[in-house]
């Protein structure tokens, strides 16, 4: 049975002009993630080992784009976004329970990762706040991740030491995330510090990673990045 599916529509590999478009999609986010955010969380972790470090760059601009829902200029990741798919050939992406109650993965091979991450990160951040930052959420958590094996990456994204049946609710929760990367105790996901707390513990804690503070340069950059997106999704339940 397909739990989520992603369609892509993208230039084909003889095609000199790049472009990405949107396809039908059957993405359930309930509960958030839910199965459609697991399987654009696998396709972000598969194909954006691939970016050299000039995507990388342009991938974590269009992250904190999204995030605060700002427009977004194109072209990004050297591909445009288009409304028509004329021209375009389609990947899909699966994400399907097996007969024994497991899932698995179904990941369309490409030649190019650009259009595969691009089209994952348009779709979580068609959503509303605050479902579209706990997708992004976990889909900056999906780019840690290293190694080929798909069911080493579910393990990965659900948090599970080993393959047991999907009961649509195995994702770390977003909230428990935030307080952990800030410091709070995760028992306290359900009485949050207040407003005040959360921008002050931040901006302690970022001037800490600062390399001009004795942060480490090379971990910097992922470090500011989580506390950004820790701090936003607690401002976030805080308002709700």
């Amino acid at each position: 049975m397909i739990l989520a599916e992603l369609n892509v529509w993208h230039s084909r590999p003889a095609v000199p002009t790049r472009r990405v478009a949107l396809g039908d999609d059957n993405l359930n986010f309930e509960p958030t993630p839910g199965p459609g955010g697991l399987l654009l969380a696998a396709v972000v972790a598969s194909y954006s080992q691939q970016l050299d470090d000039d995507g990388n760059a342009d991938l974590n601009e269009l992250l904190n784009r999204l995030e605060i829902g700002a427009r977004i200029p194109q072209p990004r990741l050297r591909h445009r976004l288009q409304q028509d798919r004329i021209g375009l050939t389609r990947s899909t992406h699966r994400l399907v329970s097996l007969a024994n109650g497991n899932i698995s993965l179904e990941l369309a091979p490409s030649d190019r990762p650009e259009p595969h991450v691009l089209a994952a990160l348009y779709r979580a951040g068609d959503e509303p706040s605050p479902t579209r930052r706990s997708l992004l959420t976990l889909l900056r958590s999906a780019r840690r991740w290293q190694g080929q094996d798909s069911r080493d990456l579910l393990r990965y994204l659900t948090g599970d030491s080993s393959e047991v049946p999907w009961n649509g609710n195995q994702i770390v929760d977003p909230v428990s995330w935030a307080l952990e990367v800030l410091g709070f105790p995760t028992q306290s996901a359900t009485d949050l510090p207040d407003s005040r707390l959360v921008r002050r513990t931040f901006r302690q804690m970022l001037r800490n990673v600062h390399p001009d503070h004795g942060g480490a340069a090379s971990e910097a950059g992922s470090r500011i990045e989580a506390l950004t997106a820790a701090r936003n999704i607690l401002l976030d339940q805080r308002s709700a």
